[in-house]
C-alpha cells in the first residue's frame, strides 16, 4: 500500500526528540517501498526547519544533512495538489476543520487510496473518518 507522508512525520526524522517507534517504522517503510507527498511538502518542511534554525534548535549544517537523507528516500511528489486546492482540498479543510495544508495530505491519501502517515491528531481523526489507514501515531 502506498503511504502519504506529511511534514510532521518527516520532521520527526529530523529531530531526535520527536521520533518514536511508530515514526521510525514509517521511515523504514518509506526506505523499502517509497512514499507520496503533495507538492507543498517541500516548502512546509523547509519552513519548519528554517524556523528551528532561527530559534537555535538546529544548525544549517544539520539541516543540510537531514535534507540530504530525505532526498535519498523515494518520495514521489504528486503534481495535482495545486490544481485541487480551490475545490477538493478547500472542501476537505472546511468539512474536517483542518488547515488547507493538512487537507492537501488528506486529499492526496484519499484520492490515491493510500495510508496517511501523520503525527497530527486532527488530521489523523479526519483520515480515520474517511476510512483511511493512519500510520505514525498511536491509535
Amino acid at each position: 500500500m502506498t503511504t502519504v507522508i506529511d511534514a510532521s512525520i518527516a520532521l520527526s526524522w529530523c529531530f531526535d526528540d520527536e521520533a518514536s517507534d511508530e515514526t521510525d517504522a514509517v521511515a523504514q517503510d518509506v526506505i523499502a517501498n517509497g512514499g507520496l507527498v503533495p507538492s507543498l511538502f517541500h516548502l512546509e518542511l523547509a519552513n519548519v526547519l528554517l524556523q528551528a534554525e532561527r530559534r537555535g534548535r538546529i544548525s544549517a549544517s544539520e539541516i543540510a544533512q537531514r535534507l540530504d537523507l530525505l532526498a535519498q528516500m523515494s518520495l514521489e511528489t504528486d503534481p495535482q495538489t495545486a490544481g485541487r486546492a480551490w475545490n477538493e482540498i478547500l472542501s476537505l479543510a472546511r468539512t474536517h476543520k483542518l488547515t488547507s495544508y493538512d487537507a492537501a495530505y488528506l486529499e492526496l491519501a484519499s484520492r490515491k487510496g493510500a495510508a496517511l502517515a501523520t503525527k497530527d491528531k486532527a488530521l489523523a481523526t479526519a483520515a480515520r473518518h474517511l476510512g483511511l489507514t493512519v500510520l505514525g501515531t498511536k491509535s
